[in-house]
């Protein structure tokens, strides 16, 4: 699988979606390198209190600001509608707002899209052994998989990857009611239940300085198991 040639020139029919909730420190950054290869990106500012929404229109984003904070499903729910409703984009990229997320796996994975004519890329860390999560963090991480799978029925080793490439058809089926980070099994349950086709993507998750300074990368890895638990 390659990736797209950087001379390929910027991919016009797919939208990021970015759900953020107080990223100022590191959004402009990431909004600048993804505009790079994704001009069209959507911010959905899930109530922040730290000019989060601001620097996102700065750095070009279209923005959609959510007056209460209504948690990260929500906002990515915004985002989907926001792309369907207002433009003709034939993909949508779900994309974090912390730099952990890398714009060339998002490339390759809407190209791998477009080659073998599948609906869903889900990015996985867990295909090759580039991403290290820790032991504790990947223990967790596993256990939710497993969960999701017996719940959804698919066969994912990363159900729990906020990197995902949703074709229109794909992304008109989602509905998502959950807030917290059990959206991210109700995403899997969702597209599974179009029963159009699907792949997984190996991709390298960047556990920066500034995540694990949040304390964030843990901390989600343990929502994610509690909250596909109790969903």
């Amino acid at each position: 699988m390659s990736l797209t040639p950087p001379d390929a020139g910027p991919i016009e029919d797919a939208w990021l979606v970015i759900p953020l909730y107080n990223e100022s420190t590191v959004l402009g950054e990431v909004i600048a390198e993804a505009r790079k290869t994704f001009p069209h990106v959507v911010c959905v500012d899930d109530a922040s209190t730290d000019g989060s929404g601001a620097v996102a229109r700065r750095a070009g984003a279209a923005l959609v600001t959510h007056p209460f904070n209504l948690g990260q499903g929500a906002a990515l729910q915004t985002g989907i509608d926001y792309v369907l409703e207002a433009t003709d984009a034939e993909y949508v990229v779900t994309f974090d707002a912390d730099g952990q997320h890398r714009v060339e796996d998002a490339a390759a994975m809407v190209r791998r899209a477009r080659e073998e004519d599948v609906a869903i890329v889900f990015g996985s860390r867990f295909l090759d052994g580039r991403t290290k999560p820790g032991l504790l963090r990947r223990i967790i991480l596993k256990g939710a998989v497993w969960i999701t799978n017996q719940q959804t029925g698919l066969r994912l080793s990363d159900a729990h990857n906020g990197l995902r490439v949703i074709r229109r058809d794909a992304a008109e089926g989602l509905h998502l009611a959950q807030n917290r980070m059990a959206h991210a099994t109700e995403i899997v349950l969702q597209l599974s239940r179009t029963k159009l086709p699907w792949v997984e993507h190996p991709v390298l998750i960047v556990y920066t300085d500034y995540s694990r300074a949040k304390g964030q990368s843990l901390i989600n890895s343990v929502n994610i198991l509690i909250d596909t638990i109790i969903k």
